[in-house]
């Protein structure tokens, strides 16, 4: 049909008076298609992030734009005289193949609209998914745009988020840090308790209320192993876990407490399922 269409069309009218005239008349319905089209999508901008998620106002603009310069095009077309309708009709035909073609992407996008719809990050929180963390930059029909802390972009599709195990680290304002560690089985855990006590109270960072944790967790063969966990705003997480695991360091050594190691062939002290890794391990 495309091919009909170029055959039966006349190129030599591109050059004509009349031809011109048209393109002449074309362009302020251009300009101003595309002034109303960029007034628009700053409008309607500003309207939803009063009242709506960052994730929202994204998609709600984005498709503006793109119907917005789909509408734009045609009236162009239009005003050149140009027939739309063999290319609205090969234009059908070629979509229902490529829809046919491409159902991932229409999975990813149903998969999209469920993500806005259950809210579970906004543009700018801390995720973690599979093993990948970093701070959402970008949410699309398709995927979620994501810049890792060691600044590489990777691209999430969307139907593996809604398939997957998501971890929001930056949901709530406060989190808290848990450190585990083991000492030998005759280290006082008096001693140890009040000096960590006194490490959570000296630093300023370190929220009282919720308190501290500081918890014998559990013996294993080469030692107890103690749980100490405290709350802290979380944009101060890096400031925290600096400072408390200079401190740790510098008191315990101050007291003679020393830190026991896992002998060679030992079970390792972490449960299988991960529940007692240390956030230390998270960059975030």
């Amino acid at each position: 049909m495309i091919v009909t269409l170029l055959r039966d069309f006349d190129f030599t009218t591109l050059v004509s008076v009349e031809r011109l005239i048209d393109v002449a008349q074309a362009l302020p319905v251009a300009v101003l298609g595309f002034i109303i089209l960029r007034v628009t999508i700053v409008f309607t901008r500003r309207l939803l992030r009063r009242s709506s998620t960052a994730q929202v106002t994204m998609l709600v603009t984005k498709a503006i734009n793109y119907t917005g310069i789909a509408i734009i095009g045609s009236a162009l077309l239009v005003q050149l005289g140009v027939n739309l309708t063999p290319i609205l009709g090969a234009a059908g035909i070629v979509g229902l193949a490529v829809g046919i073609a491409s159902q991932a992407s229409l999975s990813n996008i149903i998969s999209g609209l469920f993500l806005v719809s259950e809210k579970p990050f906004s543009i700018g929180d801390a995720i973690r998914i599979d093993d990948i963390v970093g701070i959402v930059e970008s949410i699309d029909l398709l995927s979620v745009k994501i810049r890792t802390f060691d600044n590489l972009f990777v691209r999430v599709p969307n139907e593996k988020l809604a398939g997957s195990q998501l971890t929001n680290i930056t949901r709530y304002p406060i989190r808290r840090l848990d450190i585990t560690f083991v000492v030998p089985f005759d280290a006082d855990l008096k001693v140890v308790s009040e000096l960590l006590s006194e490490i959570a109270a000296a630093n300023a960072d370190c929220l009282q209320e919720p308190a501290p944790l500081i918890l014998p967790d559990r013996h294993v063969d080469y030692g107890t192993q103690v749980l100490f966990g405290v709350w802290f705003a979380k944009s101060d997480f890096l400031t925290v876990k600096r400072d408390l695991y200079t401190a740790i360091s510098t008191r315990f050594a101050a007291a003679g407490i020393r830190f026991a190691t896992r002998r060679p062939g030992a079970p390792a002290y972490a449960s299988d399922n991960g529940a007692h890794r240390t956030a230390c391990e998270e960059p975030w």
